[in-house]
């Protein structure tokens, strides 16, 4: 029961998270024109292609306390999102924040223009145009985007999250390397699956452990 509340936790506070990023990113890729809009898109989209484990693995060598932006919120603020719900929220966060931007997107697109410009002839500042016309006829979408990426966030939440399966992996590689080292036999036979990660899994999550650690 409390994995389900901790689920739900990370999921409400990842879409509150990243709505107001996703209406931002939204407004910039339909209504802004600049070069590398192209590939802004596709790396907003990236997480949907991704392999959860790899999303992970970036996150947590980009947040983790040796990483280039988790270094200098741990120094600076004592923040630190390696193997902690935070980690989980912000994983959640960026694998549904393409969900949240493709349907507010489309919702953005679908209002004409027209209506903001006649309201800027009548005196309506940017803002306020934005706060009484374009926000609400895009209210739909967002209220669609904000469900998918609860349902997105809710689904890759706690105990499925790619920080989640990163710090798996590496609690099940410190056991193995641990009970290998008190019992002599079970190091001398070496079952496949300790086999598998010393051979295969050893780097990698060595390198999970020296970036959150």
């Amino acid at each position: 029961m409390a994995g389900r509340f901790l689920s739900l936790r990370v999921s409400a506070i990842a879409v509150a998270i990243s709505l107001p990023f996703g209406i931002l990113f939204a407004w910039i890729l339909v209504r802004c024109r600049f070069l590398g809009k192209t590939l802004l898109d596709g790396i907003i989209h990236l997480p949907l292609v991704l392999p959860p484990v790899v999303v992970g693995y970036l996150l947590l060598i980009a947040m983790g306390r040796h990483g280039p932006v988790g270094r200098l919120l741990y120094e600076w603020f004592g923040i630190s999102f390696a193997f902690s719900w935070r980690g989980a929220v912000l994983a959640a966060a960026v694998m549904s924040f393409p969900l949240m931007v493709r349907a507010i997107r489309l919702a953005l697109e679908s209002v004409d223009i027209r209506l903001e410009q006649a309201a800027r002839t009548l005196g309506a500042g940017r803002w306020r145009v934005f706060c009484t016309i374009t926000l609400p006829l895009m209210l739909p979408g967002i209220i669609v985007g904000a469900v998918l990426a609860f349902a997105r966030a809710l689904g890759s939440s706690v105990p499925r999250s790619p920080l989640y399966l990163i710090s798996l992996g590496n609690a099940y590689y410190s056991i193995c390397n641990v009970y290998a080292n008190s019992n002599a036999r079970w190091r001398k036979r070496r079952c496949p699956p300790v086999r598998y990660l010393n051979s295969t899994g050893a780097c990698f999550f060595n390198d999970c452990r020296m970036a959150g650690a």
